[in-house]
């Protein structure tokens, strides 16, 4: 297959890489030209605007958009509007809100995919989990390049119509914070408990056969091994919450009650709130885990 990548940020970069080393060929536009040259030299074709990614894709256009959520979409949207059919299939693979996706599906005249995308920088290596809303034939059309992006053929299905994508990965965030809360918590209790732990050996063997074994728990012996059991200048600050504040949102409209998402959210606004010291080990933690498995920078005291 041949795809157009637009937006060549971290994840965007690892998309194109990924369909490139599946046999895929790659038509890739970034606003900033240096990504652009880096891609070209890992063998994509450069293109140096939107329209310019659509000219050279042929007759049936395959497009994954990976920009910021919000007005870059709706931007990259427009200039591609002019260059696109109903036989051609655009993706989103950012953290778009739900609704927003819907509108955009009846506005985009090329089936419009909804592709909730999870794994972090670490999909490089590993691949994404992939849930994408939709019309099943575009789905189905894709499917080469989402079993070349994702970990596999199981780490990608159509969790239904337009909109469901970004759902499913919204209330998908808001589980991420609960369990980050959870881990944070428990660590908290053995770092200022009755014994001298050693944390990063307590992760490691709980994620030998223990219950609560997962990649966010790898990622916290990660953090210990990293930065020592009292996480050193880690500090208690807390960014993101976006794709969090949707789900607590939908609950209420749902009338679903989320109390441990919705205490989640709320520590990370009272980190905000408390400044950048030492405070709760909890947030700290959460802190450095979001760098674990989003590179996001970490705050320090």
């Amino acid at each position: 297959m041949e795809l157009g990548v637009i937006g060549l940020g971290r994840m965007g970069q690892i998309v194109a890489e990924r369909v490139m080393d599946a046999g895929h060929d790659v038509v890739a536009f970034d606003i900033d030209d240096d990504a652009v040259a880096a891609m070209a030299d890992a063998g994509a074709t450069p293109a140096d605007s939107i329209p310019d990614v659509a000219d050279e894709l042929g007759e049936e256009k395959r497009i994954w958009l990976m920009v910021p959520a919000g007005d870059p979409i709706d931007a990259a949207l427009d200039e591609l509007a002019p260059h696109v059919d109903s036989d051609d299939v655009v993706v989103d693979g950012g953290n778009s809100h739900f609704e927003a996706s819907t509108r955009r599906a009846s506005e985009t005249e090329a089936a419009y995919l909804d592709c909730g995308t999870s794994g972090g920088p670490a999909g490089a290596e590993l691949g994404f989990s992939l849930m994408v809303g939709g019309p099943e034939w575009a789905y189905e059309a894709m499917t080469p390049v989402f079993d070349a992006v994702a970990t596999g053929p199981e780490g990608h299905d159509r969790m239904g119509p337009s909109g469901s994508g970004h759902y499913v990965k919204m209330v998908h965030n808001g589980v991420e914070y609960a369990l980050m809360q959870a881990y944070g918590e428990g660590f908290e209790l053995l770092h200022e408990g009755r014994y001298d732990l050693d944390l990063e050996a307590v992760a490691r063997t709980w994620n030998n056969g223990a219950v609560i074994r997962s990649w966010l728990l790898e990622l916290c012996e990660e953090a210990f091994r990293e930065e020592g059991t009292d996480l050193g200048d880690v500090a208690d600050h807390v960014a993101g919450g976006s794709t969090g504040t949707w789900t607590v949102q939908e609950s209420l409209e749902q009338e679903v009650p989320l109390p441990l998402i919705y205490q989640a959210l709320s520590e990370r606004f009272g980190s905000r709130a408390t400044g950048d010291g030492e405070g709760r080990f909890s947030r700290r933690l959460a802190n450095r885990l979001r760098y674990g498995f989003g590179r996001h920078e970490v705050e320090r005291q």
